[in-house]
């Protein structure tokens, strides 16, 4: 069972959704930094196995019972499953900070990947657009590549740091406790017009993109913005 850390603010809940590489992870770090997580996923025993295995801040739930649950949603699946779950929960997203992680990629036809979309266009400016009024949107916890997101939360010195691009202040706040719970620096890269720089394959400010497989501390992060 994950060791915690304890909390002394008001809980709140986290709702993520989809526990492969991305989901995993942030549950993961999210319950070591004392954060409640509630977790949903196709096969919904391996959502109960690893809510076991996190111990007391962990549960698992059915994706509805998840996102009615949770204070936040954090969508850790593919972009198409993303499309199609906002409009199965459009009305129980209403109020929710909804946080996308979601790189626009897949099979490029010879072993690799390719962007998904065309020039100029987002994953987080398709999803910002397709959720209901109400929700708070933000792009995060996307920035990394999963092995680094696994191994380098609460580096003893200078943390390494999650960009986020948000438009909206609630989900700011909560996206940056998060961040921060995580074992993360959060540094805002804008709002949703600059989402495109934290996605693979174009991004700037992705690790595994124009950072060429760096982690960035603070500093570093400020500068490169």
């Amino acid at each position: 069972m994950i060791e915690m850390k304890a909390r002394t603010e008001v809980d709140v809940t986290t709702a993520i959704i989809g526990i492969g590489n991305i989901g995993s992870r942030v549950a993961r770090h999210l319950v070591q930094g004392g954060e409640s997580v509630v977790l949903a996923a196709r096969d919904q025993s391996h959502a109960e196995s690893l809510a076991a295995e996190l111990g007391a801040l962990a549960s698992s739930a059915s994706v509805a019972d998840a996102v009615a649950q949770a204070d936040a949603v954090l969508m850790a699946v593919w972009l198409d499953t993303e499309k199609e779950l906002i409009s199965q929960l459009s009305e129980a997203l209403v109020g929710k900070v909804v946080i996308d992680p979601t790189n626009p990629i897949g099979p490029d036809g010879r072993g690799g990947y390719t962007t998904t979309l065309p020039e100029g266009q987002s994953a987080a400016s398709i999803v910002a657009n397709l959720l209901p009024d109400g929700a708070h949107f933000v792009k995060a916890f996307g920035t990394l590549g999963a092995d680094a997101l696994g191994s380098a939360a609460n580096r003893p010195s200078r943390r390494a740091v999650l960009f986020y691009a948000t438009d909206d202040d609630a989900a700011a706040e909560t996206v940056e406790r998060l961040i921060g719970a995580a074992g993360f620096d959060p540094v805002k890269a804008g709002g949703i017009e600059a989402a495109g720089r934290l996605e693979l394959m174009r991004g700037d400010l992705h690790q595994n993109g124009g950072l060429g497989g760096r982690l960035l501390n603070a500093d570093e992060a400020r500068a490169a913005l």
